[in-house]
Parts: structure tokens; C-alpha cells; sequence
């Protein structure tokens, strides 16, 4: 959808909540986005800042996002000189992907892969269902059970795994714990939001 016509249908802008002057997101917003790094793993900024974003293409179908989202993650990865081998993403359970259409981690991951020229694979499966960690209170966030996820087969070298946002940092260590045990020699990680700061020391260890 352009931006004159959300603009016309009173759409907002979902980073900041006012007009819209380019498609998906403003003009504003997107100069906000600047690659942050962490221990192995690219972000955007904290969710206080881009939860509305993150919930906008989890929630509300915003595909669009991805065009403004995708360069500042793409000169993030390259910037971090990780020699990667393919790029996958955090999965979901079935009837998720099925109720909203998409499984946004997997959105982000499919573009990031096609703007760095790699390969894209699906590496992994969701064994258990676990309530939305973006959605519990930080009392609530338990670590994961350590077969959440299942790698659906051997691999090598050195993988990018992407999710939407970094809550507790408990999906994305679980999902990773997979990916090595499966034969991975390393594995990076690319968001868009990290919900708490504290976050980015746990998930290096």
C-alpha cells in the first residue's frame, strides 16, 4: 500500500504513531534504525522503542516493514564479518503460522538471507507449545524445556538464527543449543527489538 493511500485511510505510522510519508513506515522512523551489536548478535534498538513495529508485522500482517527494516539489519551482519553459511529462523508451531498466515521470524529471515546471498533454510521444528514470551511478565518468563526445538537435520559451518525480538533470550538460547547440537560450528543471531539490556550478556554466555 503506498503511503499516500494510508495516509488516506488514516493509517498510522506504526514506529511512532504519526503520519505516514513513505509506505510502512516514516521517513523519521527509518532514520532511527542503525544496526546495534551485541555478543553475536545484531538489533535495532530496545522494544520500548520498536515494540510497535515488532507487534505491527507480528500481529497486524505489516509486510511492508521489511523494506525498511531489512538494509539496517543487512549492513549490521555484513559489518560484523561472521563469513556466514546460510541464514534460518526461529520457528513456530504449525497452528500459529496457520492462524496468522506467516511466521514473521521466518519473513525476516527469508529477507535478510536474500539481501546477504545466502542460502535459506528451514533447520529446525517447534516441539512444544509455550505461551508468547513478549506477552508474560518477566517473573513469568521461565527458561524453556531443552527439546522446545528439534533440528530436522545434520549441519555445518556457520549459521545466522533471526527472530522478531529478544524477550527473555530464553527461545532464542533453546533454539540455538538445536542448531549446534545438530552440527552447527557457530551461530549468530540478528532481531529486530531486545526487550532487556540485560539480555545481550546472558544470551553470549
Amino acid at each position: 500500500m503506498s503511503a499516500f493511500l494510508e495516509t488516506l485511510l488514516g493509517v498510522r505510522c506504526p514506529g511512532c504513531g504519526g503520519k505516514l510519508d513513505l509506505a510502512g513506515l516514516c521517513r523519521a522512523c527509518r532514520e532511527e534504525l542503525r544496526p546495534r551489536h551485541g555478543s553475536n548478535l545484531v538489533y535495532l534498538g530496545h522494544y520500548q522503542r520498536w515494540g510497535r513495529v515488532v507487534r505491527a508485522l507480528k500481529y497486524g500482517g505489516k509486510r511492508d516493514l521489511l523494506e525498511a527494516l531489512i538494509p539496517p539489519l543487512t549492513v549490521g551482519v555484513q559489518q560484523s564479518w561472521w563469513s556466514l553459511h546460510g541464514v534460518t529462523a526461529v520457528p513456530t508451531l504449525p497452528y500459529r503460522k496457520l492462524v496468522r498466515g506467516y511466521n514473521q521470524a521466518e519473513l525476516l529471515g527469508r529477507a535478510l538471507a536474500r539481501a546477504l546471498e545466502l542460502p535459506y533454510q528451514e533447520t529446525l521444528t517447534r516441539q512444544r507449545y509455550t505461551p508468547s514470551q513478549t506477552r508474560r511478565r518477566l517473573s513469568e518468563r521461565a527458561e524453556l524445556p531443552e527439546d522446545t526445538f528439534r533440528p530436522r537435520g545434520p549441519l555445518q559451518g556457520r549459521w545466522l538464527l533471526v527472530d522478531d525480538v529478544i524477550t527473555s533470550g530464553s527461545t532464542y538460547r533453546r533454539a540455538r543449543a538445536a542448531l549446534l547440537e545438530a552440527g552447527a560450528q557457530k551461530v549468530y543471531g540478528a532481531c529486530i527489538s531486545v526487550r532487556n539490556p540485560n539480555v545481550l550478556r546472558d544470551i553470549s554466555l
